[in-house]
C-alpha cells in the first residue's frame, strides 16, 4: 500500500489524506458489500482502508472478510466478544486500532452516504479545522432519512438540549447528534472518552476542545436491518449527557431550588399577612428573579461571560423572558388553585418544577450564548434546508427564541 502511494505521487497525481474509515456495526450482514464498493468508490487516491468493528450476532463479520478478499481498499474487520460502551465503545475501538491518523466514523447501515467522504477529507485539508461533521441541520441538508414526525422531533429536541447542556463547546456545531464524522486522531485524547450508547461524537466534543466545520448531509432512508434507537437507548443518552455536564445544570436546579424555596417563603409571609395571593405571587417571582439571576452570573455561567454580550443586556433578557414565563405561569397557577382546589403554595410549586427546563435552555442558548456565533456573517447567510418540518421549527426560534441561537 505504502508502494502504491509512493508510485502516484511521484507520477504527479493528486494524494489525498491518508484516511481510515471506521464502521461500527451490529447485525448489518446485508449492508456490507454495497457499503465497501460505495466506500471505495468514493475515496480519492492515496491510502486507505475501511475498518468494521463489528458487535453482531449473526454472520456480519465473516460477510466483512469474504467482501475484503476482492475490495479495491484494504478492509479489515474487529469483532468485539463483548459490547463495552455500545456504538460509542466500538468507535473508540476504531480510532485507537485506525493505521491512519484521520478517522472517518460513519454507520453501516447505508443511511450516511459514502458519496459524501471526499466533501469531508475536501473541508479537513482546508485546514482551519480538527472535527469536520456531516450535518442534517446545516444549509443544504436533509433529515427525510428520520423518516417518522416523531423521529425528526426527538432528533431535534435531543439536540436543542445537548446545544443547551453545552453551549460554549457546541456553539459551532448544528447537528452534534450526528454519527457521521471526520476527526483528527492527534487532536483527541482518546484515553479520557468514556462513551455510553451511540452519541459518540456528543462524548468526543465535550471532553475536547475542537475547531469544527460541517458540511451537509442528506440523510438517506434505511436500506437493510433495523433502527438502534430504543426506549432503553433514549435513557443510555440522558444519563450519559447527564454524567457529562451535571455540573452546571446541577447549580442552574440548585439555585433555582433557592429561588423557589424564597418565592415559596415570599409568598407565605405576604399571605400570612392578608396580602392577596395574586399580588404576594408577582412579588416573590420579581424578587427571586432578580435573585436567580445573580447567583447564576456567579455561579453557574461566569464561563460564558466573556464571549456573552454585556451585563445590561443578559440581565434584560433574561428578566423579560422571566417576566413573560412568569405571566404565563401565575395564570396558570391561579387556574389550578381555582379549579383543583389546592393550595396557592403547592400549585406555585408545581408552576416552577414545569418552568424550570424552559429557564434553563434559554438561558444556555440566548442570554449567555457567545456573540461570535449571532455575529457569524458566513453563517447567517449559507442557504438554509426548506422542508414542511424545517419550516415549522425555525418559525418557533424565531419568535420564541429570538435572536435565535438555536
Amino acid at each position: 500500500m505504502e508502494a502504491a502511494g509512493i508510485a502516484r505521487a511521484e507520477e504527479g497525481a493528486d494524494v489525498g489524506t491518508p484516511v481510515t474509515v471506521i464502521v461500527p456495526t451490529f447485525n448489518e450482514r446485508d449492508n456490507v458489500a454495497e457499503l465497501v464498493a460505495r466506500i471505495a468508490a468514493a475515496l480519492p487516491e492515496g491510502d486507505a482502508e475501511i475498518l468494521f468493528v463489528d458487535d453482531s450476532t449473526d454472520d456480519t463479520a465473516a460477510e466483512v472478510a469474504r467482501v475484503a478478499a476482492d475490495a479495491p481498499v484494504p478492509v479489515r474487520v474487529i469483532h468485539r466478544a463483548e459490547n463495552h460502551g455500545g456504538l460509542g465503545g466500538a468507535v473508540v475501538v476504531g480510532i485507537e486500532a485506525a493505521s491512519f491518523d484521520v478517522c472517518i466514523v460513519m454507520d453501516g447501515d447505508l443511511q450516511h452516504p459514502p458519496e459524501l467522504l471526499p466533501a469531508l477529507l475536501d473541508r479537513y485539508d482546508a485546514g482551519d479545522a480538527d472535527l469536520v461533521a456531516a450535518s442534517r441541520y446545516v444549509g443544504g441538508g436533509d433529515t427525510r432519512g428520520l423518516g417518522t414526525a416523531v423521529r425528526f422531533g426527538v432528533s431535534r429536541a435531543a439536540t436543542w438540549l445537548t446545544r443547551a447542556m453545552f453551549p460554549i463547546r457546541l456553539a459551532r456545531s448544528t447537528d452534534p447528534m450526528t454519527g457521521f464524522f471526520l476527526v483528527d486522531r492527534k487532536r483527541l485524547d482518546v484515553a479520557n472518552l468514556q462513551p455510553q450508547g451511540f452519541k459518540i461524537l456528543l462524548e468526543i466534543l465535550a471532553r475536547n476542545d475542537l475547531r469544527i466545520a460541517e458540511v451537509p448531509m442528506e440523510f438517506a432512508e434505511r436500506r437493510h436491518g433495523t433502527s438502534k434507537a430504543s426506549l432503553r437507548q433514549g435513557a443510555t443518552f440522558i444519563a450519559h449527557l447527564a454524567r457529562l455536564r451535571f455540573g452546571k445544570m446541577s447549580l442552574f436546579a440548585l439555585i433555582g431550588a433557592i429561588g423557589a424555596a424564597a418565592n415559596l417563603g415570599i409568598m407565605w409571609a405576604l399571605t400570612a399577612a392578608g396580602v392577596p395571593y395574586i399580588w404576594a405571587a408577582i412579588i416573590g417571582a420579581e424578587v427571586t428573579i432578580i435573585g436567580n439571576f445573580l447567583l447564576q452570573e456567579r455561579f453557574v455561567f461566569a464561563d460564558m461571560r466573556t464571549d456573552a454580550r454585556g451585563l445590561g443586556v443578559r440581565f434584560a433578557s433574561s428578566f423579560a423572558f422571566n417576566n413573560v414565563e412568569a405571566a404565563l405561569r401565575i395564570p396558570v397557577m391561579a387556574l389550578m388553585v381555582e379549579s383543583w382546589h389546592i393550595s396557592s403554595v403547592l400549585a406555585t410549586a408545581l408552576s416552577l418544577i414545569v418552568a424550570f427546563f424552559a429557564r434553563f435552555l434559554f438561558h444556555s442558548l440566548v442570554v449567555y450564548a457567545p456573540k461570535r456565533r449571532r455575529n457569524d456573517d458566513a453563517a447567517a447567510s449559507e442557504p438554509k434546508p426548506d422542508t414542511a418540518a424545517l419550516r415549522v421549527i425555525r418559525a418557533i426560534d424565531a419568535e420564541a427564541m429570538k435572536p435565535g441561537e438555536l
